[in-house]
């Protein structure tokens, strides 16, 4: 096999294990100095999930709080935050919560550290640093936000943009398990599959940058996640499954952090971006139906059947490629359904006629749809949707 030359970049420094949120504080606050910006959401705060680790900075400086943060965060949300920074004087910045908290912290470090314009920054590498010292905690398993160079933020009503750069890969992760127990089960099969996208998506993105080590942890994550998903729904205690889950996430996020996503997220942002639907549930919603346009794809095909062993160790992988894969699309469709997610858009009450816009939205994530397996037209959006509908 001819290797392609390829860069792989990833967040410097890894931690896992239970109560290490608070545990950590001592290098935490090494890393980010004495002026300490946390980032999160008033639902953590409320719960009481954020108070050991900021009782325990508190102890080492001056810490300050936003909590702000919104799913899809908007623009309005990042400017005040960076606001909150300056003013604060912030010498580092620690992102506690979901992928929105973390997209939040990732450009706050950015834009308090270089002072840029952030309208330049949108895109890929168009990011020029640096940034202040950042630290991501994760509370789900699923955006794998900790280890990805993305940070997607709402412009408006109904458009996301991102920064793609691994100028904004973290110093730190914090994987501390401990954090995920109270995750409600809708959110973690929503984030669940969200990370199983990410790994799919890697291993098959038509991406140059799709390298051996990418596909290697693609599996890696697939295996855990795959394992460990309806026992982290149906018993939210398990601290095991929910270890499993936040590694398998991680790997997934290390993942297509260097091999690319594709269609399943360009055709999710049109779904969260105007009827805020959560990210992962909008990936799960288009999931089988673009996995199914992409199987006509004989390279497609061949990846996924390959995957569908690491998912699901009792299907039968002697059937021929085309057999395996179609098998592997329908389990994935199953599982979903057992995890008790909704199936259709109209179910989350996305009317049929929003089909056309949507289409046409899709369109504009060219970033994602170039590293798909198979061409996206808008016709074949609109299609995808009318089948997920």
């Amino acid at each position: 096999m001819t290797l392609n030359s390829f860069q792989f970049n990833t967040t410097a420094g890894l931690r896992f294990g239970s109560g290490l949120a608070k545990s950590s504080c001592k290098e935490i606050s090494k890393k980010l100095g004495q002026r300490i910006l946390f980032i999160t959401d008033k639902g953590l705060m409320s719960l009481g999930i954020t108070k050991p680790t900021i009782d325990e900075l508190s102890n080492r400086g001056s810490i300050e709080i936003f909590d702000d943060v919104e799913a899809d965060p908007s623009k309005k949300i990042l400017l005040s935050a960076i606001e909150v920074g300056k003013k604060f004087r912030a010498t580092g910045v620690i992102g506690f919560g979901g992928g929105s908290s973390m997209d939040v912290a990732k450009l706050v470090a950015l834009i308090l550290g270089s002072n840029e314009d952030l309208e330049k920054a949108w895109g890929v590498n168009n990011a020029k640093g640096p940034r202040l010292p950042l630290v991501l905690v994760p509370t789900t398993a699923g955006t794998g936000s900790e280890v990805t160079p993305v940070a997607i933020i709402t412009i408006g009503e109904e458009e996301k943009k991102g920064v793609s750069s691994s100028i904004i890969l973290p110093d730190l992760a914090i994987l501390d398990p401990e954090l995920t127990l109270g995750l409600p089960a809708g959110t973690t099969a929503a984030t669940g599959i969200d990370a199983m996208v990410h790994a799919i998506e890697a291993y098959a993105s038509k991406s140059k940058n799709n390298n051996p080590i990418s596909r290697m942890i693609a599996i890696e994550a697939l295996k855990l996640l795959g394992q460990s998903i309806e026992t982290a729904v149906l018993d939210g205690s398990n601290l095991e499954a929910r270890g499993n889950m936040l590694i398998g996430s991680m790997l997934a996020g290390k993942a297509f952090a260097n091999s690319p996503v594709a269609a399943v997220h360009a055709l999710a942002y049109p779904i969260g971006g105007i009827f805020h639907v959560p990210h992962g549930l909008s990936n799960s919603l288009v999931l089988p139906y673009v996995l199914r346009f992409n199987s006509v794809d004989i390279k497609a095909a061949k990846d996924y059947s390959e995957l569908a062993q690491y998912v699901f160790p009792d299907l039968d992988i002697n059937k021929g490629t085309q057999a395996v894969c179609a098998e592997f699309i329908d389990k994935i469709e199953d599982l979903s359904k057992r995890l008790g997610l909704p199936q259709k858009l109209r179910e989350v009450n996305i009317p049929k006629e929003a089909c056309v816009k949507m289409a046409s939205d899709a369109m504009k994530q060219t970033r994602l749809l170039v590293n798909n397996p198979r061409e996206v037209t808008e016709i074949d959006a609109l299609n995808i949707y009318q089948a997920a509908w």
